[in-house]
């Protein structure tokens, strides 16, 4: 039996309450001796610091807003406290927290560990220093703090962290009953996949991780069941998406049994082309050129994306398909006419074929499907406490430290969402009470202005093109 002389009793100690213990018994008679009697013990862990934060999975906080909120916090003269979870020499769970000058505080738990317990804990320890708080917690911790509100006098900005929620497997509830407009684009869809799949060699569908691509994934699974998906899936990575986009991808083995592709364009990496610094370039390097270099690596001759070039273009004006030359160019000469539903998907060699499966469909009429077939969608679509900054108007999220600010950015926390999703300097939010497929129709049906914002533009470029955002497929 290990022998803590009483610090494991569940109060709140100090390392002056832990002297005063240790004096008492005549285990130590000086502040140093006491110290050292600590460390020997094994009590205390590693002491920590702002660029020591990590969440439950090892990965480091948001270092621009770690230190956002410790200015916040010295600002408001709250007590900036670092918390983290320990195990002591007896096996007991322990929470610990110091703040920047080194004063150390622990409580030695006496139930289950979970969100209720640790916020009652770390309410003890505020009302023993009887100071308005403002916590930055690491490890298991912070997963632990997300999801539940913090009590009063204690300050947590579970933002600060990677996200971490977790996403569905698959359709959680029963498809409702299917409207005759939406069973009527849902064939065609069908049909153009299962055409284009018949004529191809080496098909392929650019899974851009935004609500079209989980759209057409749904359409194909329907198109070729009980059969696997037909083609592999390719993510062109820029390498800025939003982490709730990689998120959500990687959660994609456990939701379709389709082969994932992922290809980042080794000249970007090389040059270290980035949104900040590079702006037009970069969506032609990371993306135009990345696709291209993507679709003659692999040799694919058929590639299936959103509703196409043109978003804002008339749907009865869209085409399904869209022929390129040898070198990925659009030539208008060469684009076959699509009447009565008849598709001529016949190549000549060295072309390829763009085919949108979704090029009849509306923005509203994606999202009432995505209600009807209850298809998960990545969450930065539906409304939520974000950190941003505002540009010219524009909202633009801190999704990481790689966020370059400008001398007068004055971060924020806005509740928002993104009716579009890309790389996250260059697409803007709007702010939204919609945290729900539901809420967001309304706002679509209400003529919301907000809402039908594209909200992908370019950071450095916002007074150009502000709702249309850019095509690259």
């Amino acid at each position: 039996m290990i022998d803590l002389h009483g610090l494991d009793a569940p109060v709140v100690w100090t390392t002056e309450l832990a002297f005063d213990r240790l004096k008492k018994i005549g285990v130590a008679q000086s502040k140093r001796t006491a110290e050292r009697r600590l460390h020997e013990l094994r009590i205390l862990p590693a002491e920590l610091a702002a660029r020591a934060l990590m969440d439950g999975l090892g990965r480091p906080a948001n270092r621009l807003l770690v230190d956002w909120v410790i200015q916040q916090a010295r600002a408001r003269r709250q007590l900036v406290l670092f918390a983290q979870l320990a195990t002591l020499p007896t096996g007991q769970r322990c929470l610990h927290a110091n703040d920047a000058r080194g004063t150390r505080y622990w409580l030695p738990l006496t139930e289950a560990v979970h969100e209720r317990s640790a916020y009652r804990a770390l309410q003890q320890i505020q009302q023993h220093i009887d100071r308005e708080l403002t916590l930055l917690a690491t490890g298991d911790l912070v997963e632990l703090l997300r999801t539940a509100p913090p009590p009063k006098f204690i300050n947590f900005l579970p933002q600060a962290y990677l996200p971490t929620q977790p996403f569905p497997k698959g359709e959680t509830a029963p498809p409702r009953d299917a409207t005759l407009h939406l069973r009527r684009l849902e064939d065609e869809s069908v049909y153009i996949l299962r055409e284009a799949v018949a004529e191809a060699q080496n098909p392929v569908m650019l899974y851009a991780i935004d609500k079209e691509s989980e759209v057409i994934l749904h359409l194909a699974r329907k198109a070729f069941h009980p059969a696997p998906i037909p083609f592999p899936l390719l993510h062109v990575d820029t390498r800025w998406n939003f982490q709730d986009m990689y998120l959500f991808r990687d959660s994609i083995a456990g939701r379709h049994t389709a082969r994932l592709l992922t290809y980042v364009n080794p000249e970007a990496i090389t040059a270290n082309i980035n949104p900040f610094d590079h702006g037009e370039l970069h969506k032609n390097i990371t993306m135009t050129e990345s696709l291209k270099h993507a679709m003659n690596y692999y040799k694919f001759d058929v590639a299936f994306g959103g509703t196409g070039n043109d978003p804002e273009e008339p749907t009865t004006n869209r085409l399904a398909l869209s022929f390129r030359t040898p070198t990925h160019h659009r030539v208008a000469a060469n684009q076959r006419p699509e009447l009565w539903n008849l598709y001529n998907i016949s190549k000549v060699s060295g072309e390829t074929v763009r085919v949108f499966p979704l090029a009849k469909w509306s923005e509203l009429d994606i999202w009432l499907y995505i209600r009807q077939e209850n298809i998960p969608v990545v969450p930065l679509y539906f409304a939520k406490h974000r950190p941003v900054v505002v540009r010219s108007n524009m909202i633009i999220m801190i999704d990481d430290d790689r966020c370059q600010l400008l001398p007068d950015d004055e971060i924020q926390i806005r509740k928002v969402r993104f009716p579009s999703v890309g790389c996250y300097p260059l697409t803007a939010a709007i702010e939204s009470d919609a945290e729900t497929v539901d809420d967001v129709l309304l706002e679509l049906i209400n003529g919301s202005p907000h809402a039908r914002q594209c909200g992908n533009t370019d950071a450095s470029k916002v007074h150009k093109k502000r709702n249309k955002p850019t095509a690259f497929f």
